[in-house]
């Protein structure tokens, strides 16, 4: 995968009238680590203008990728009630995010500026490898998130994870995204270029082996083929399949006859958790589709590098893809708000479960028993209800008056009657 910084030397290097051939062929202008370039200066200098309009838009995305992220880890962590098995999930994506933001975006950006690598030929390792392993664990932790959420709702009645299992999948993430980003610390390092002027210029790249005389890296373009497809086709098609039955299974039910005003918002919740959905997917696809393309092109085709107008496309795409990173933070906080007001208006209305069973019948949705056992009037029938909406759960425990259509439909899919589990 090239770096920004590779990209940089290649575009200028085309301002030295550089063939793309003497560039690939690093041997013929230096001698193991450094070079001495006929070119006078560094010419690859921003305009001023330019500099700012770049600076405004990455110290925003960095600013926002990672306050944001950081206050996700926060609400989840700092409370208890936030702990649950998705929360966590959240709290994995959110780390990810804010690694790419501060951990490799920064450092980019300072090199963009500047056109000079000065962290160092560990750091310029450790620089990629991050940005993959980011990649990889955010791309990964979206996946596990819409899996989460299809068992819940589409599969109520299967076990759901425990935070153990939460952990032992968020582990897993992670070494999977180090094992995809092993190439970075193998194959990326810098060299030096002295300019005739006395300038000092040091390149991080990519030096993949058995390269042809074209420039062209039959295993880089075999990684980066099979990194979009693991960090980019796989997940979309994961979140759009598992999106799109949540979907189907929240359109499809819909109250039966006559709804009342509870159920109507209840649909209308729903609904707004489903365009929360093809939000999240839509977001990630258009953010990351350019960077992806941007790689398996210019691997087959490395000459594009080196055209005139390269140099701002690859900011605008790189940009891009990684300002996915403060929309995370911004998409998941709003529906996870959304998830807490719908429990706490749940909750409010089933507090009347603990009080003891009305002699009316007035309200079949009133007609609640104790909750303990079931044996509010002899005659109790329990059903238990696994709401999802949201993440949580609660039971009702009603009499043989009570409406199951009524007071279940608005918030379940399944129910337990008399010891046995049931779809509605």
């Amino acid at each position: 995968m090239q770096s920004l910084d590779e990209l940089l030397y290649n575009f200028t290097s085309q301002s030295w009238n550089v063939t793309t051939t003497l560039w690939y062929d690093n041997d013929t202008y230096h001698n193991g680590s450094n070079y001495t370039d006929l070119a006078p200066r560094n010419q690859f200098v921003l305009p001023w203008w330019r500099q700012m309009i770049w600076t405004l838009l990455f110290a925003g995305m960095i600013t926002v990728a990672t306050g944001g992220n950081l206050i996700v880890i926060w609400i989840v962590l700092a409370h208890r009630r936030m702990r649950t098995v998705t929360n966590y999930f959240l709290v994995n994506l959110s780390i990810a995010d804010a690694m790419v933001s501060t951990l490799n975006v920064t450092f980019n950006y300072t090199y963009m500026l500047n056109s000079h690598w000065p962290f160092g030929t560990l750091y310029c390792k450790i620089s990629q490898f991050i940005a993959v392993l980011t990649i990889c664990a955010s791309v990964f932790t979206l996946m596990a998130i819409s899996i989460d959420r299809y068992m819940a709702i589409v599969n109520p009645l299967k076990p759901r994870m425990g935070k153990k299992a939460t952990l032992c999948v968020a582990i897993i993430i992670w070494i999977i995204g180090a094992i995809l980003s092993l190439p970075m610390l193998l194959f990326y390092t810098t060299y030096t270029q002295n300019f005739m002027n006395g300038e000092v210029r040091v390149v991080c790249y990519s030096a993949w082996p058995n390269t042809d005389d074209n420039g062209l890296s039959y295993g880089e373009y075999l990684y980066n083929v099979i990194f979009m497809v693991l960090t980019y086709f796989l997940p979309i098609g994961s979140m759009t399949f598992t999106y799109a039955r949540v979907g189907l299974e929240l359109w499809g039910s819909q109250s039966i006859g006559e709804a009342t005003a509870r159920q109507l918002e209840n649909i209308r919740s729903k609904r707004r958790v489903v365009k929360m959905m093809i939000v999240v997917v839509v977001i990630f696809a258009v953010c990351w589709l350019p960077f992806h393309m941007y790689f398996i092109v210019t691997s087959y085709l490395p000459e594009i590098t080196n055209e005139p107008y390269i140099q701002e496309v690859f900011l605008g795409i790189y940009w891009l893809a990684m300002s996915n990173s403060m929309y995370n933070p911004i998409i998941y906080c709003w529906m996870n708000t959304s998830h807490i007001r719908i429990y706490e208006c749940v909750n409010e209305s089933v507090n009347v479960r603990r009080e003891k069973p009305r002699e009316s019948s007035e309200s079949n949705r009133n007609n609640f028993a104790s909750p303990a056992n079931g044996n509010g009037n002899g005659n109790g029938n329990v059903y238990d209800v696994h709401s999802y909406g949201s993440w949580f759960d609660f039971r009702y425990v009603a009499t043989n008056l009570m409406s199951r259509t009524n007071i279940i439909q608005s918030f379940t899919h399944t129910v337990k009657f008399n010891g046995t589990e049931r779809r509605c």
